[in-house]
């Protein structure tokens, strides 16, 4: 009998023992995921600004009129810088081209060769005042008389006037059409660079966001085209209080987050690309440290993507130490 109650007073010591050690462990790890919530909820106060997440976007429009015969492009696609990628119609434009050139030849060929034209003059300049000569050595044993000598040297002063004449005339008309046919190759310089502006070329490294256009379609002068942005480096804009301003500058080094769901996030190196001179209320879409602020500054952080951010993807960024 004494045996049984020894043994019952000791089960019970062990049980009440064990009873303790569990309690024990459900407090710990009470406390513990007290301490890992206030430190995710520190996580959160800690950021100082946050935004989202925007890229360099341009917008490609036609730069001519005329039927677009091939847009090889698609949403998502990644172009290359100067990559050809459709063609607006250049019959009319070419066939212009083939029109200017041939009245260019034209002109060309109307223009007088100078050295030929005056070529019979000095011939005849050079013939009289060789006979000038001979006259005067016949002169000078009185075989001829002194009115021959003044219509020789009169014959040749009416050619040297013939000769300057003729010269200033040529000269004129080679000016004149020269003139003429720079003109059309002012005009056949101006075809060409519409004939290249009928090529559609992406004019970044990017990647295709929005196509507005297809093949078939008529393009006129702004018409747009597609959208296209550089995601390879991608900036958040974000917005801080006045009293932030005088803790960033231009090239300094933050760290980002980028949001990507309620339990996860990416932290990234960021570098301070701009900063606004101008104040502005803040947006309701955005949260600032202190939310009572209603003006606040715009700033952009350039980040290097690796492929995991998209353009209106929320961040935060913490100022660097």
């Amino acid at each position: 009998m004494k045996k049984n109650i020894i043994e019952v007073a000791t089960n019970f010591k062990f049980i009440r023992e064990k009873i303790m050690c569990n309690k024990f462990y459900k407090i710990l790890l009470f406390g513990m995921s007290i301490i890992l919530f206030a430190s995710c909820d520190s996580k959160k106060e800690i950021a100082d600004a946050s935004g989202t997440f925007e890229a360099t976007e341009i917008i490609v429009s036609s730069e001519t009129v005329g039927n677009i015969v091939r847009l090889n492009i698609s949403e998502g696609e990644i172009l290359q810088k100067d990559q050809i990628v459709g063609l607006i119609d250049t019959v009319q434009l070419y066939l212009k081209k083939l029109q200017l050139e041939a009245s260019l030849k034209t002109a060309v060929s109307r223009k007088p060769n100078i050295h030929k034209q005056i070529a019979a003059i000095e011939h005849q300049i050079e013939t009289a005042k060789f006979e000038k000569k001979r006259i005067e050595n016949l002169a000078l044993t009185n075989a001829v008389n002194q009115k021959q000598l003044d219509d020789i040297n009169a014959n040749i002063a009416l050619l040297e006037k013939q000769l300057i004449a003729q010269k200033s005339s040529l000269e004129i008309t080679n000016e004149v059409i020269e003139g003429e046919s720079r003109g059309i190759k002012i005009q056949i310089d101006q075809i060409k660079d519409q004939l290249q502006k009928c090529k559609i070329t992406s004019p970044i490294t990017g990647t295709v966001l929005v196509q507005y256009s297809q093949a078939g379609e008529l393009a006129t002068v702004g018409k747009p085209l597609f959208k296209i942005a550089n995601t390879d480096e991608i900036f958040l804009r974000a917005y801080v209080t006045s009293s932030q301003l005088t803790k960033i500058k231009l090239n300094q080094n933050v760290k980002v987050f980028a949001d990507f769901g309620e339990k996860e996030s990416r932290q990234y190196d960021g570098i301070v690309t701009w900063i606004s001179s101008k104040s502005e209320f803040t947006p309701k879409t955005i949260q600032t440290r202190d939310e009572r602020a209603n003006l606040v500054y715009a700033i952009k952080i350039a980040v290097k993507n690796d492929g995991y951010l998209k353009i209106g993807m929320y961040g935060s960024l913490i100022f660097s130490n």
